[in-house]
Formats: structure tokens, sequence, C-alpha cells
């Protein structure tokens, strides 16, 4: 009980002294859940839009299609979704502002995008991206319009690590696959098997009594309350960040990773998913185009990828150990899972611009009160 108050003294003391509006997180090891709470403007039950969260679900459904040998890592994809195979890089950019076109020279796989190393990106942090939207007049991602993924590739396919919309498409491959809508298919095989009663990309009845609501920081060092929502009859389900959840829900499958699968993936899948799953390439940082949605991303430097988590090759003092899983939402929310120490964590505020430098030092100090209590 004592270690429990001093984690939930974390949270506390990120409200009090305004590094948050409100937060609500949740910890478990291998014997099960040690630690749920939540402050400020949060609930332990609330419903938060879980973002790039969503990735990771989405990997794993794509995982338990290459199980049932519906999809591969390393065949084209675009032999699943055609799309996929006229891809085109993008070389730059006429004098009248126009995008200069080449087509690619190898072909995208699943392992390409559940790495992102498919050469696709996100506008947030790509200028070029950027640029090719504002010429071409294509839609953000999170329109959840079907034109919004047809955005060019920067790279050769395998080249690099590009963050972007890679797991989106995935979640497509897992559509053609299933034959079902990623909603349905993840409710089915995910979320009913894991008990996450409160996650998807629809907020039901429920749910929405319990949704948090959004905030920016104010000019006066408080808090200021904006509209966000995920688009609700979307074209296309955001299989790269269109989710909601609560911190106990994702808690849930953080744990199902943590015991190798809890029967809704094989042992040897999430050996599979848990390692460097990208060679030789590296993350690499990543510079800021939208500062209203997120800060510079300097964290993932020298990080590697799995199917599809974020993997540290050397542990954190005080913190998490080398070799654990990782990635975070765009409104500030994170996870780990840490399979050295057999432990799991989740943090979830509703917060933009992403990383913002006092609720990770909040999430930082979540984290290590959570190992110094176990």
């Amino acid at each position: 009980m004592e270690s429990e108050e001093v984690i939930a003294g974390s949270l506390k003391r990120a409200v009090e002294s305004g590094d948050v509006p409100g937060v609500v997180a949740a910890a478990a090891t291998e014997d099960g859940v040690i630690f749920e709470g939540a402050a400020g403007a949060l609930d332990i039950d609330s419903v938060v839009w879980i973002a790039s969260m969503t990735k990771a679900l989405t990997g794993a459904a794509a995982m338990q299609l290459v199980e049932r040998g519906k999809l591969s890592l390393d065949a084209p994809a675009g032999d699943v979704v055609p799309e996929l195979s006229g891809k085109q890089v993008l070389e730059g950019f006429a004098a009248d502002g126009q995008p200069r076109l080449r087509p690619a020279k190898r072909p995208i796989t699943l392992r390409h995008l559940l790495t992102h190393t498919s050469g696709l990106g996100y506008d947030t942090w790509n200028a070029e991206i950027l640029r090719y939207r504002q010429a071409t007049g294509i839609p953000a991602v999170g329109s959840c319009q079907n034109i919004a993924l047809t955005t060019p590739l920067l790279v050769e396919p395998g080249e690099r690590w590009e963050y972007g919309i890679s797991i989106d498409w995935a979640g497509k491959l897992v559509e053609a696959a299933s034959g079902q809508r990623l909603d349905r298919y993840m409710s089915e095989n995910l979320f009913q098997p894991l008990g996450m009663d409160d996650t998807g990309f629809a907020i039901g009845p429920a749910q929405r009594l319990r949704k948090a609501r959004m905030h920016t920081r104010a000019p006066d060092d408080g808090f200021k309350v904006i509209d966000h929502e995920i688009p609700q009859t979307p074209e296309f389900h955001m299989g790269g960040g269109g989710l909601y959840s609560t911190a106990g829900d994702y808690l849930k499958f953080t744990r199902m990773i943590l015991d190798g699968g809890a029967g809704v993936l094989k042992p040897e899948t999430v050996a599979l998913m848990s390692r460097n799953a990208m060679g030789d390439v590296s993350c690499r940082p990543l510079k800021s185009q939208l500062p209203n949605l997120s800060t510079d991303l300097d964290f993932v430097d020298g990080m590697k990828w799995g199917l599809s988590f974020m993997i540290n090759p050397t542990a954190f003092p005080g913190r998490r150990s080398a070799s654990s899983l990782a990635w975070a939402g765009l409104a500030n929310s994170y996870y780990w899972i840490d399979p050295v120490r057999k432990v799991a964590g989740v943090w979830a505020t509703q917060l933009l611009p992403f990383y913002d430098a006092r609720a990770v030092a909040a999430f930082e100090g979540f984290e290590k009160a959570v190992y110094a209590n176990l």
C-alpha cells in the first residue's frame, strides 16, 4: 500500500506543479496489476485518445494474420493491397512547385510498414510531405480520408527509418487479408479476448460520458481546453493513430506482450515482435514541421524498431531495462514493456503538442517511482 501511495504521489505532484492538466496511469508485473491511479482532470476510467499507441495494436493484428499464413512479412505488400504497388518516390519539386516523382525500385513489404522503413512519412515531422500536401491539396491523415494515404515515398523502401503513415497501410493489409474492417477485426481478435471493453475507433455512449478533454498550454502557464476528436464515421480506420482507450485497457495489451502472447499471439511471435526488425537502420531525430502538434522528436536517436515497438538498446538509469519496448501517443500518452524486469506501465494525459517537456518529465517521474517500488 505504501508503494502505491508513493507512485500516486508522482501523479499528484505532476498536476499540482502544472506539468499536466490531469493524468491517469497504471502499471503491472507478471503477477498482476500493481498500480492504478489518476489526478487532476482525468479519472481512472477516463477515455483518452491514445493516438500512435494504436500502432502496436495494429502491429499485433497484422502478426496474427502472419501466424495464420494470410500475410507475409517480406512478400510485396502490393500483392495484398494493390495501391502500394504504385507508390512513387518524391525527388523534389519543379520550378512551378509541382512535385517530381519516379517509380520506386523495390517493393514495400509488411516488415517495412511495421518498422517505419517503407519510405512513407508524416507531414508533422517532414517538410517535403507537408509541401507535397500543400501543393496537391491532399488532406492530412487525421481526416481519415483514403486520399490522405496517397502521399509518395521519401526514400526507397528499407533505406531509412521515416516515421509516418506506414501502419495506417498495415491496417489496410489487415482488412484485405481478413476480409473485415479494421475495427471489427480488432474487436473480435484483440479487444474482446483481452477484455479491452473501452477500446475502439468509435466512441460509444458509455465512453463519451468519460471522454477526457484535450488541452494546450495557456499563456498564463495554465491550460486551455480545445475541441478535438477523430472522425467517427471515417473512410478508413486509422491503424496508425485512431483508437480511444483507457489506461487500464491498454495495460491489458502490455500485459499480453509481457506474458508472451497470452493466447492472443504465439510466444515465438511476441519474441519476433520484440527484436530489432530493421537491421542496421536506426531511428533518427525528427524535426517538427507543425509545432502546434509536436515538438522535435530527439529521443528516438539511435533507437531500434521491432514489429511495432521502439526498442532501447541500453538501459535507462532508474527506469526500464535494455531491450524494453515502448512508444507513445500525440496527446502525450506513453507506455513501456520491460521484458527483463517483467514490468509494464501506461501513463496518459490529453495535452498538445506532443513531447511536451514538462509532461515527459512527469511521465519519467512515474516510471522511476514504479521501479523504485518494485
